[in-house]
């Protein structure tokens, strides 16, 4: 008999969508054209317009139009974040990820997980027919669109299974390295002029350094968390919340002490698909300060938004205790698998 499968089509993959949006433009916002493309030793001016890489959009724009259509594509990313109309942003979301990451000369992992995702949640969103990732699903909708809900949670779990293989071979390509393997890795990362800890935080990163214990567990910790989070899928999801919390903090030190930010965005977006149960939300409830200004009518144009796509009324809200996601919390709705006929 054919299981029910949990509706793809919540605020979950609406947040992983906007994050990886985010950590794009970050980096397409606050480079400068002449720093994304330039020269570079053995490869020739960026972009490079051969083979694949022809169908980027800056292949595409004429040599004096690179800002323009820079800035095109940081507008399209705001649309993106912003979570509107995934359906329609889904392909020109994957399509800005792709051209960024084989278009500019300073392109890093983050770039290229965020080519990947982009892509495998391209196919979820085709299909989410909601106005905003961030709203619940109609009621009955998921009914109507059975082989998009078949698809799209197709796409959340190949995000899954890519995550948790970059998980796995990220802890073992380096165990083979002896300054992982002897614990000293950090040290010399810790003291890279491109790398190191930024002025600020020496006073707190020079201790520990100092200290082989230190150093030890700043290498050897960040092992465990990415062995832990290949194994998240086989295990039950009181662990899969302890070791998001770990690996967000494991990404977050890794943007503040080396100034990967796009890196941890693109890396806690694919998170929160691996670790957040298939179908679930996040429940959040406004402050009350908020709450009463929205019952005043100072957000009229807005409820009138959410009223069209039939979301619960805000009266719903105010009766329930605030929620978060939780092991416990219940999966979204779920739709059966099977052709329509």
């Amino acid at each position: 008999m054919l299981r029910a499968i949990p509706v793809p089509w919540t605020n979950v993959y609406g947040l992983a969508r906007t994050l990886l949006a985010l950590g794009t433009l970050g980096t397409m916002a606050f480079s400068s054209t002449g720093t994304l493309f330039r020269p570079v030793a053995t490869q020739g001016d960026y972009p490079i317009c051969t083979g694949p890489m022809r169908a980027g959009v800056f292949c595409l724009a004429p040599e004096d139009g690179l800002t323009a259509t820079r800035w095109l594509c940081v507008l399209v990313l705001l649309v993106v974040a912003s979570g509107w109309r995934p359906r329609w942003t889904a392909l020109p979301h994957a399509w800005v990820s792709f051209s960024f990451f084989s278009g500019i000369a300073i392109a890093d992992g983050g770039d290229q997980v965020t080519v990947v995702l982009s892509s495998l949640l391209a196919l979820t969103a085709l299909g989410d027919p909601r106005r905003w990732h961030w709203q619940a699903l109609q009621e009955g909708a998921a009914s109507r669109h059975r082989r998009a809900v078949l698809l799209g949670a197709t796409g959340l779990v190949l995000v899954r299974v890519q995550m948790s293989f970059l998980y796995f071979q990220s802890c073992v390509a380096k165990l083979p390295h002896a300054e992982w393997a002897d614990g000293t890795a950090m040290w010399y990362w810790g003291h890279s002029l491109a790398f190191g800890a930024p002025g600020p935080l020496r006073p707190l990163v020079d201790p520990v350094l100092a200290s082989p214990l230190g150093v030890a567990l700043l290498t050897w910790v960040p092992l465990l968390i990415e062995i832990g989070l290949a194994a998240s899928l086989l295990l039950a999801q009181r662990w899969r919340w302890r070791l998001f919390a770990a690996g967000v903090l494991l990404h977050l030190s890794i943007a503040v002490m080396m100034g990967l930010w796009s890196f941890a965005l693109a890396m806690i977006g694919g998170l929160v698909v691996l670790c957040f149960p298939l179908g679930s939300h996040l429940h959040v409830t406004p402050p009350e300060a908020v709450r009463e200004l929205l019952r005043r009518g100072t957000a009229a144009p807005a409820l009138a938004a959410v009223k069209d796509d039939a979301v619960e009324p805000e009266a719903r809200d105010e009766q329930e205790p605030p929620r978060h996601a939780s092991p416990s919390a219940p999966p979204g709705p779920s739709a059966p698998v099977g052709s329509e006929r």
